[in-house]
């Protein structure tokens, strides 16, 4: 019996579980995944055992790898998730396991598309002085960067923040708070842009079906799109963006091992 911990948190970490407990279902592939999530919106039912927290409920991930005997890991996570990932290849290089990352392929830009690249949010948001109803669909924002938000918005701008669980920083009576969890319908997503006017669309090149009807809402209105480039990460020993590909990956790995 192999042991996999599997850091996941995404719809594609649920669909792969599914598929990893399928394969493992035949006897000469045993297979044990442990389900790790933050659970900060909403904790998966899944067939296996499922982590809710984090790992510093633990001692950290390494104590945790090492006192549950797991044998590789995979990482499912959000493609902005650089501390997890990037301690994830840390510790399982460490430790002498393997770990594979899963990542989605990221959105492609479209010839109507009007989109501003960025690295950071520093750089981002000085850019946005000029609008006039901002919609912020990157996930969950740091106190500094709100602030800066905030500080630098010209009289009369309306800053609309949308995420998935409560905000993690104080907001100001400025900055009106959405709650939202996809998968979005572009029905949806035209009306919102609609009724609050929106002129600036701010969000993370998270990739994925089921959060991309507002880039295609912002097309049709012709909103611009300030796009957030994903972080470089360190190398996992392999990555892969299909789901059947890191299945096969895994098979190998169980039959080889």
């Amino acid at each position: 019996m192999k042991k996999l911990l599997l850091l996941g948190g995404t719809a594609d970490a649920r669909h792969i579980t599914k598929a990893l407990l399928e394969m493992s279902c035949v006897p000469t592939r045993s297979l044990q995944i442990v389900y790790s999530v933050a659970g900060l919106v909403r904790t998966p039912k899944l067939p296996c055992e499922v982590l809710i927290g984090g790992f510093s409920q633990f001692g950290g991930l390494a104590t945790y790898i090492r006192d549950q005997k797991i044998d590789a890991i995979l990482d499912v996570t959000h493609p902005f998730a650089a501390t997890m990932s990037s301690t994830t290849v840390s510790v399982a290089k460490d430790l002498g396991i393997p770990c594979w990352r899963f990542h989605r392929p990221e959105w492609q830009k479209q010839p109507a598309d009007k989109w501003r690249l960025f690295d950071d949010w520093q750089t981002l948001i000085p850019t946005l002085a000029a609008k006039q109803s901002v919609l912020l669909t990157a996930g969950q924002l740091t106190q500094d960067a709100m602030d800066q938000l905030v500080t630098q918005a010209n009289e009369g701008q309306r800053l609309i923040l949308r995420t998935a669980a409560p905000p993690r920083v104080e907001l100001p009576d400025s900055v009106e708070w959405i709650k939202g969890i996809g998968p979005f319908r572009l029905e949806s997503e035209r009306a919102l842009f609609q009724h609050y006017g929106v002129d600036a669309l701010v969000t993370k090149n998270s990739g994925g079906v089921s959060t991309e009807a507002k880039l295609h809402a912002a097309r049709e209105l012709g909103v611009e799109v300030f796009m957030l480039q994903r972080p470089e990460l360190p190398d996992a020993d392999q990555q892969f963006s299909d789901i059947a590909e890191g299945v096969a990956v895994i098979r190998d790995w169980m039959k080889n091992a």
